[in-house]
C-alpha cells in the first residue's frame, strides 16, 4: 500500500514540475525582445504579450518631450525585435524681416524649419545657414529678402579724340580744332536689394539720347624753322614754363660749373645732355636739375640776379634739337 502511495506522489510531483516548466517556457516564449535607441545609446528590453511603444518607454523610464520624435509612434503595438528610436528635439533659430523666431524641432530640412517658424520664403530670397541638409542643434537660419526694381538714369557717353595733321605747326605741338562734347545715354538699371539694402546694380538697357561729338586735334608735322638767318632742325617742340637762376656756388647735376646756356630740366621729360633752342633765350644744353623742376618746367641760367628778376617766369617754346 505504501508503495502505491509513493508512486502516486512521484507522478504528482512530476506533473507539477512539468506544468511549471511549461508555464515558464510559455512565459519566455511570449516575451518579445525590443531595442530602444535614445540619447546615443541602445537599451535592450523585453515585453510580455501585446504592448504599445508608450508602455515600453514608460517601463524603461525613458521620458519623451512634446517635440521629440518617436518611431514607431507611441500608440503603435510592439512587435518582436522592434527598434524604438527616440530623436530628441533641439533649439533652432530662424531670422527674417528683422525678427527672430526660436523653435524646437527634430532634424528637418532647412525649408521645413523656415515653414515651421511661420516664415514664408520668396522665390528670390536667399537662405544663409550651415551647409547641412537637415537642421542641427543651435543652428541659425537667416532668410535674406531679395527684391529688385528698375530705375532710369542719364549717363555721359565720353567723346573720342580724332587727330589730323597740320603742316603749319611744329611737331610735338597740338592745336584743338573742335572741342569735344560728351553724349547722353538713358540707361535702364536693375537694382538688387538684400533686406532693403542695395547690393548691386546693372544696366539692362541703354538708349542714346544725344551722340557725343569728338574732339579734333591738329598734330604738328614741321621739323625745321627759321629764326633770323638760321635754320633750326629739331625732333620736337613743346611749350614749357621757364624761370631763371644764377650762380650759387654749386656745380650742376652733371658736375659742371653753370654758364649761360645751361638749363635745369626734369630728366624724365628732357634727358640730360639734350641740345635745345629756347625762344627768347637761344641755344642751350640740358645740364642741370632742380628740386622744383618737374614736368614741363625749365630753369634758365643767367649771369646775374637782375637778369633773373627781369625774366621772371614765362611760357616759352622749346625746340629739342636733332
Amino acid at each position: 500500500m505504501e508503495i502505491i502511495r509513493t508512486r502516486k506522489s512521484t507522478y504528482l510531483i512530476a506533473a507539477v514540475l512539468g506544468l511549471v516548466a511549461l508555464v515558464v517556457s510559455l512565459f519566455f516564449a511570449l516575451q518579445k525582445p525590443v531595442n530602444i535607441i535614445v540619447d546615443g545609446k541602445t537599451i535592450h528590453s523585453r515585453v510580455f504579450f501585446t504592448a504599445q511603444v508608450a508602455e515600453v518607454l514608460k517601463n524603461e523610464q525613458v521620458l519623451v518631450g512634446a517635440k521629440d520624435r518617436v518611431e514607431p509612434s507611441l500608440n503603435m503595438a510592439v512587435k518582436k525585435n522592434t527598434n524604438i528610436i527616440v530623436t530628441r528635439a533641439f533649439k533652432v533659430k530662424v531670422i527674417a524681416d528683422g525678427k527672430q523666431y526660436p523653435l524646437y524641432t527634430t532634424p528637418v530640412s532647412i525649408k521645413e524649419a523656415i515653414k515651421m517658424a511661420g516664415v514664408s520664403l520668396g522665390s528670390k530670397d536667399i537662405v544663409k545657414t550651415l551647409p547641412v541638409a537637415n537642421t542641427v542643434p543651435g543652428q541659425e537660419i537667416e532668410v535674406i529678402r531679395v527684391s529688385e526694381k528698375e530705375i532710369q538714369e542719364q549717363a555721359a557717353i565720353p567723346y573720342g579724340v580724332e587727330r589730323t595733321s597740320d603742316n603749319t605747326l611744329e611737331r610735338g605741338l597740338t592745336k584743338t580744332l573742335v572741342q569735344g562734347e560728351n553724349g547722353i545715354a538713358m540707361n535702364t538699371l536693375k537694382v538688387v536689394y538684400h533686406n532693403g539694402q542695395e547690393i548691386k546694380r546693372e544696366i539692362v538697357k541703354s538708349q542714346t539720347v544725344q551722340q557725343p561729338r569728338n574732339r579734333v586735334i591738329a598734330m604738328g608735322t614741321i621739323t625745321s624753322v627759321s629764326r633770323g638767318s638760321q635754320l633750326i632742325n629739331f625732333k620736337e617742340a613743346r611749350y614749357m614754363a621757364a624761370s631763371a637762376y644764377t650762380y650759387t656756388g654749386y656745380r650742376t647735376a652733371t658736375g659742371q660749373t653753370p654758364t649761360v646756356g645751361t638749363v635745369a630740366v626734369d630728366p624724365s621729360v628732357i634727358p640730360l645732355g639734350s641740345k635745345l633752342y629756347i625762344e627768347g633765350y637761344g641755344y642751350a644744353t640740358a645740364g642741370d636739375t632742380g628740386g622744383s623742376i618737374r614736368g614741363d618746367r625749365l630753369d634758365l641760367f643767367m649771369e646775374d640776379r637782375s637778369q633773373c628778376l627781369s625774366w621772371g617766369r614765362r611760357t616759352v617754346k622749346v625746340y629739342i634739337l636733332n
